[in-house]
């Protein structure tokens, strides 16, 4: 809302939030007059109150779509609100960014086909990491540059005080006695003995929505996972090539067109890369990744991987230039076209009983679950569910801790519109009845 008041090209003719307080305060924190905005429940009044200038606040997206809009921007952080905003949208005539992942690791490729039928864009958000990273990925593409590995950092880095020997991550403090003998890779080593000895701290390496992004990156780019759940190394930038490189070359990849993600292990007085995205490819000769080198650009001890990066994550300024290249140039900032290569997975932490409910809290991580990505399947009897379509649903046999949780685990609510999207995305891209 802040972004869009310094952008003469962009114009906020609504907002929508289910707790209409909090939407007008937003927009007093922003700049707008309280006798400028318009508190509205009905379609009459609110357009009323948009012919006078003001500034409508509403409660549902029904409403919301049938006011004078182009594009809406949503960001409502919930699954099924997600969904249904989406659709509302499409259904509208109306260009959507979705800020929303959680719905769009779920069903992203059908509510892309959607929006194609319909003549309108949908697009993921820049200044968030999936868009920013399938940017890169294009560029890199264009320019004729084989991608080996593309990522992410994680959104911490792990800042490494040699002397109080303690590492920060994640708002907290650890002292690690022992990790001054780890903090530089020796080139003599083993590179995953070397990254084994990093891995000795009391922090999480990954998160749900680190997989949940690169499950997006996935299926708009055709990038596979390595591994399920991701390497996610802690790492220097700088030694991003020398780790994201085949095996065969001493790194840890088992091939190429992979996708993962690290985390920024730095001193105190270093740039900090947290949020950021980057690609490796490889030089196409041995003199250019000589030149690249020479640059300043990373690369690895052989010159043959290079890595290209950006290093900002600035996801409410920059939501605004997928507003745009919606309105304005007609097109995603995501792919155009999105396929269901990838789920975002569920594993029981512990045994799941019967009548438990997986309820979303912080970070939108679901109590009990932990994650993983999974080649994408259908919904059906036996087949893994999508850990978001899990959401607010009830287990109805029990699970045992390390198990997969499948589509007879849980309760399924199969009126609600994330259920509807993705039986049709199942039946439109993977044939199922």
């Amino acid at each position: 809302m802040a972004q869009v008041g310094r952008m003469p090209s962009l114009k906020m003719v609504a907002v929508c939030d289910q707790n209409v307080h909090r939407a007008v305060q937003s927009a007093i924190d922003v700049g707008f007059a309280i006798s400028d905005i318009q508190v509205c429940h009905d379609l009459p009044q609110a357009l009323k109150a948009c012919q006078l200038g003001q500034l409508v606040v509403v409660d549902r997206a029904e409403l919301l779509v049938q006011m004078p809009l182009v594009v809406v921007l949503e960001a409502t952080g919930d699954p099924q609100g997600a969904a249904s905003t989406a659709l509302a949208c499409i259904d509208a005539g109306r260009h959507v960014v979705m800020a929303t992942k959680e719905a769009e690791v779920v069903v992203g490729a059908e509510l892309a086909r959607r929006a194609q039928e319909k003549g309108v864009v949908i697009s993921p958000v820049d200044g968030d990491q999936p868009s920013l990273l399938i940017g890169l990925i294009g560029w890199a593409r264009i320019m004729g540059f084989p991608i080996v590995c593309a990522g992410k950092s994680s959104e911490s880095d792990f800042v490494w005080d040699a002397a109080s020997s303690i590492i920060t991550a994640w708002g907290e403090q650890a002292r690690c006695p022992d990790f001054q003998e780890h903090f530089n890779l020796q080139a003599s080593h083993d590179l995953e003995k070397n990254l084994s000895g990093r891995a000795n701290v009391p922090f999480a390496f990954t998160t749900v929505p680190d997989l949940c992004e690169m499950g997006i990156v996935c299926n708009h780019t055709g990038l596979m996972p390595d591994t399920p759940t991701l390497h996610a190394p802690l790492a220097k930038t700088i030694e991003l090539p020398t780790i994201f490189r085949p095996k065969a070359d001493g790194g840890l990849l088992n091939g190429v067109n992979r996708v993962d993600m690290f985390n920024c292990l730095r001193r105190p007085d270093e740039l900090s890369f947290a949020g950021g995205v980057f690609v490796v490819i490889e030089a196409p000769d041995q003199k250019t990744g000589q030149l690249f080198a020479s640059k300043g650009i990373p690369t690895s001890p052989d010159h043959r991987y290079v890595l290209i990066h950006n290093p900002v994550h600035l996801l409410g300024a920059e939501a605004t230039l997928s507003v745009l290249s919606a309105v304005s140039l007609q097109c995603s900032t995501g792919s155009s076209q999105v396929r269901p290569l990838v789920d975002l997975v569920a594993m029981a932490q512990t045994d799941l009983e019967v009548g438990q409910i997986l309820k979303m809290g912080e970070r939108h991580v679901i109590t009990g679950l932990s994650h993983a990505l999974h080649p994408a399947k259908i919904l059906s009897q036996g087949n893994p569910i999508p850990y978001y379509l899990c959401a607010g649903l009830k287990i109805r046999r029990r699970v045992l801790k390390g198990e997969l949780l499948l589509c007879d685990d849980v309760e399924l609510e199969t009126q609600s519109p994330l259920y509807q999207l993705r039986k049709s995305q199942d039946q439109h891209f993977m044939n199922a009845v």
